[in-house]
């Protein structure tokens, strides 16, 4: 609680409040029954038997009505809806929705998707009949309000298409698979809003069109679901925890609205654009005993039209106003969530010009009725929770199904008396999106389309493309203003070359456009102090490109044209020539080359060459002895430029067969490793996927593969991922059965989740190492690495002072001869969730005694200057050894004194080369939160260790995060393709 923000702000959410409770309801009107429709006495009797107390149920849901013709949700449930003991897979939540679709003329399902592994996707859409019998009708209306130039900007003719048409409510449930009420509690509402005939919801059905999607993470539904079944069939036991959610990521399903890599999120935004939504209400589970995070908590996300910000308000407030006055206990908004992120998925609705909502009810992970304890920051009564939970309640299914009902049905049914309001303020910021460049600007953002850049490109025009985002390409040059390097400077011209990329602000969805390719900066004295996620994203930075925000409004005069194939500006082959080379500009798919290609010779340059009049970067591909049309077809698929030349140049070249992968994972999260297998499964490059356990049962691992890639936990100890989980009680199983059919993902099972690595599979991992395997870490993978011996030389440095939240910090190469440095050039934008950095040693391990001072960091006191030598009184002055101050990154010198008979001295071949580093604090901060930057100023961020005759490849920051990080693939790409030609330091005489 921050009371000290309690100003403006409050008196405008006060505002709200007494707005909201002028819609109170009066419960004879508002919300009156049909006195002549009967209910269902066994339904509602069930209703009763499972809400837990009678202040957690309202009058709108104590009840159900009876249908002779429309089956009940307990026609497929056995039960009510929210009955304990009992989930429902997704294929059973679908069959219910088909039978009410059969029964009803008042609903309709339409398949929207499949998931990563083939599973449906659904949306079901609620209202009257002929609304829906003209939908299609209703979205071609929609749809020129969400566009305005369909309508030369008319404001008569968009009045007459917003009186003639209803607007769409989408609500989706159960992103998160741990969350599982949703389904249950919409497929009763639906059956509510298709049957009941009190007055308040047939006005819904006439006004408006309820879409609903009750599982959006549907391979883990169908995962917890067995997780459950499991917990019921073995009572007493731990069960195991849901370790994978969907294909990829878990609770990281919720961050992708920026990247849009999963097919959920493209499936959901897809469909919300399709019915051209005005609202996004996503349901979860966490906060006693319902949140409406609506409102939310500063910062804002600086992108959105302020329109949304004043509905976020108004619907926040009269929701939670209207279940207060039902005396549900435990109901508020405002909240801690800071609303700056873009990366939920009801934010679709934020940058698309729509209204984002979002629940957070209270739920038990399962359907067990529980006793369950309260944290005192959870009751607490703040200026924004006067009516705050039970620190103590006995909490089912049943209360979580009602309180999403309830909510949901006086939100919609304000929602349905206000539709000419929204639908006015939908048309209008949609109009503004196209304004912005005449508005607040700018114009448009313009990319540099060269071949440096041309395959990173391509995938920034794939996700803007997922984000329904127009791009256009220069057909002529064209040269508009552009800022100077300083603030003060003036404006200079700059010519652009034809086929440079034009993102133009004058389109509809331009917000999400800006929000994704300008910087973002969060103020250190922000008087939000606990971000909620990342604080940085500029995709301009992250993919590694050249892009320019231009405010001048002339580029909007130039000569352009839409760009509608994304694989049209890269994946050609030009020249003639037996020899095909591909220049390596850190591409996301050059390692894929050598799976696509099969049977061609590869070679990879140790140096940069000339030929035919181009240059070549280092790590580039020579490729001989593949098809034309099966070599075509794949730098086609990977936007790859080759060029044919009549013979192979004279330069230093090492063969390469396709390199024997393995993703090693833990059994106690797989979430951040799973953005890593989405890259390489989305670049098409092979591998096994083995756990820290099999890791252990294997001795020779190098036999078996040349690369294990540890991607990162998540907050994992050492101690975590050798030891495991406790291991006295019962085992926990992942793998299918007949009770679990969908415990499974890429192929790894176990009988027990809870061994870990293991000390023998530590020595597995060493000798894998020690023969000459490369091992790839990261973060906490990085840190494990380091404490159990495997990067000798290398430590974590302290962060101090530091203050970084999920940041694109610059950092720049060190050693460029490295192949992880192959093809890149300059600075590097990197992703740092925290600062993460590394130092490094020419000995391992500590030494003991007391520091009475630095004498690397300064001379002893006495005589002269600070670059003077003290003389000492009454004998000859000895010229001392000259001191040789080290730089952040850089080990400190060892002198003869220091390495004789010093065992800890690492022999020079074995010494740990930086690769990456920080650059120094003013240049630092790209985008997002940085405090006191001199703490982490100059440090390692990628190191190459040295072990035996491999290598460990350390990063401190994330180089495969979200889909977010293209530029930074091709360091962990190199390293692969380069394995065995990751070079040592050459050995030197010791006593130089």
């Amino acid at each position: 609680m921050r009371l000290s923000r309690l100003s403006l702000p409050a008196f405008l959410l006060c505002a709200a409040a007494l707005a909201a409770s002028a819609q109170l309801p009066n419960l004879d009107n508002n919300y009156a029954r049909d006195p002549g429709q009967p209910i269902d006495q066994s339904y509602t009797d069930h209703i009763k038997k499972y809400t837990t107390d009678p202040s957690f149920v309202s009058p709108l849901v104590d009840y159900l009505p009876a249908s002779k013709t429309v089956p009940t949700p307990a026609k497929v449930l056995g039960d009510v809806s929210g009955a304990p003991d009992f989930l429902p897979y997704a294929e059973d939540v679908y069959k219910y929705f088909r039978m009410l679709e059969a029964a009803s003329p008042r609903v309709k399902v339409f398949t929207i998707g499949h998931s990563e592994e083939g599973r449906e996707q659904i949306a079901v859409a609620i209202g009257d009949a002929d609304l829906l019998k003209n939908a299609d009708a209703n979205k071609a209306r929609l749809a020129q309000l969400a566009d305005p130039r369909t309508i030369n900007f008319d404001d008569a003719k968009a009045r007459t298409l917003i009186d003639q048409s209803v607007p769409v409510y989408y609500i989706t449930g159960t992103i998160h698979s741990p969350e599982t009420g949703a389904p249950t509690a919409l497929m009763e509402l639906a059956y509510r809003l298709a049957v009941d005939d009190s007055p308040y919801i047939k006005y819904i059905r006439s006004h408006m069109i309820v879409l609903i999607t009750p599982v959006v993470e549907v391979d883990g539904r169908d995962r917890m679901v067995d997780i459950y079944k499991w917990h019921k069939a073995n009572p007493g036991k731990d069960y195991p925890r849901l370790l994978y959610w969907g294909h990829y990521v878990a609770h990281d399903n919720n961050r992708d609205a920026m990247g849009m890599t999963l097919d959920l999120t493209r499936n959901i935004l897809n469909t919300y654009i399709d019915w051209h939504a005005t609202v996004l209400h996503d349901l979860h589970e966490s906060v006693p005993f319902l949140y409406d995070n609506t409102v939310g908590d500063g910062p804002y996300n600086a992108w959105v039209d302020p329109t949304l910000t004043d509905e976020w308000a108004e619907l926040g407030w009269n929701n939670i106003a209207q279940m207060q006055s039902f005396g549900m206990p435990g109901v508020f908004t405002h909240g801690d969530f800071d609303t700056w992120s873009p990366g939920y998925l009801m934010f679709l609705a934020a940058m698309h010009n729509g209204i984002s909502r979002l629940y957070e009810t209270f739920g038990n992970g399962g359907a067990d009725t529980e006793k369950r304890i309260l944290r005192p920051e959870e009751y607490s009564r703040t200026w924004y929770r006067q009516n705050p939970p039970w620190p103590i309640v006995n909490w089912s299914q049943r209360d979580n199904n009602n309180y999403e009902q309830t909510a949901l049905l006086t939100t919609i049914s304000y929602f349905s008396h206000n539709t000419r309001h929204f639908l006015e303020n939908y048309y209008q910021k949609s109009k503004r999106s196209i304004q912005k460049p005449t508005l607040e600007g700018p114009a448009a953002y313009i990319i540099t389309n060269d071949e440096a850049h041309a395959n990173r490109n391509v995938e920034l025009l794939k996700s803007l493309a997922r984000q329904h985002v127009e791009v256009q390409q220069l057909s002529a040059a064209a040269t508009v203003n552009v800022p100077g390097e300083k603030r003060d400077d003036k404006l200079k011209p700059q010519t652009f070359p034809a086929g440079s990329l034009v993102v133009r602000m004058d389109q509809p969805f331009s917000r999400i456009a800006d929000a994704l390719l300008d910087r973002q900066y969060w103020a250190p004295d922000d008087p939000q102090k606990h971000p909620y996620d990342d604080t940085g994203w500029s995709f301009s930075e992250l993919f590694n490109l050249k892009v320019a925000r231009i405010s001048d409004p002339a580029i909007l005069k130039a000569e352009m044209k839409p760009l509608t194939d994304a694989a049209s500006i890269s994946g050609k082959v030009s020249g003639s020539g037996s020899v095909v080379a591909i220049n390596n500009t850190g591409q996301t798919t050059l390692l894929s080359v050598l799976y696509k290609v099969k049977g061609a010779n590869v070679q990879i340059a140790e140096k940069g060459f000339d030929a035919d009049g181009k240059h070549f970067n280092p790590g580039s591909l020579l490729i001989t002895n593949a098809p034309d049309d099966q070599l075509a077809k794949a730098l086609h698929d990977l936007a790859l430029d080759g060029v044919r030349m009549s013979a192979t140049p004279q330069t230093p070249l090492h063969g390469m067969q396709a390199p024997r992968i393995a993703f090693m994972h833990t059994w106690l999260a797989t979430q951040t490793e799973g953005w890593w297998r989405y890259a390489f499964d989305t670049a098409g490059v092979p591998f096994d996927y083995i756990s820290t356990q099999t890791a252990g049962r294997i001795d020779d691992l190098h036999s078996k593969y040349d690369v294990i890639i540890f991607a990162p936990v998540a907050r994992a100890s050492a101690s975590d991922i050798i030891n495991g989980m406790p291991m006295w009680n019962n085992p926990m199983p992942w793998k299918k059965s007949d009770l679990t059919p969908n415990l499974e993902v890429g192929g790894d099972s176990t009988d027990d989740t809870r061994p870990g690595l293991g000390y023998d599979g530590l020595a597995h991992l060493k000798k894998f190492v020690e023969d000459g395997g490369l091992l790839i870490t990261c973060e906490d993978t990085a840190q494990f690495a380091i404490d159990a011996g495997l990067a000798p030389g290398v430590s974590v440095a302290s962060s101090a002072d530091a203050r970084i939240v999920g940041s694109v910090l610059n950092t720049t190469f060190v050693n460029k001869d490295n192949p992880v440095a192959f093809g890149y050039d300059g600075n590097l934008p990197v992703m740092s969730a925290s600062g993460m950095a590394f130092n490094i040693a020419n000995t391992v391990g500590r030494s003991g005694g007391r520091t009475l001072m630095d004498p690397y960091s300064e001379r002893p006191t006495g005589r002269g200057t600070l670059e003077d030598n003290d003389e000492p009184i009454a004998h000859k002055a000895v010229e001392a050894e000259p001191l040789q101050k080290q730089k952040p990154w850089e080990a400190k010198n060892l002198n003869e004194e220091q390495m004789r008979n010093n065992p800890s001295v690492i022999p020079a071949q074995y010494r740990p080369d930086v690769i990456l580093r920080f650059t120094d604090a003013k240049t630092l901060l790209l985008s997002g939160l940085l405090d006191k930057a001199g703490s982490i100023a100059e440090r390692a961020v990628v190191v190459d260790a040295h072990l035996g005759q491999g290598n460990v490849l350390l990063f401190g920051n994330n180089p495969v995060y979200r889909g977010e990080t293209i530029g930074t693939y091709g360091l962990v790409f190199n390293a692969i393709l380069n394995h065995d030609h990751m070079g040592k330091a050459p050995v030197t005489d010791e006593k130089k």
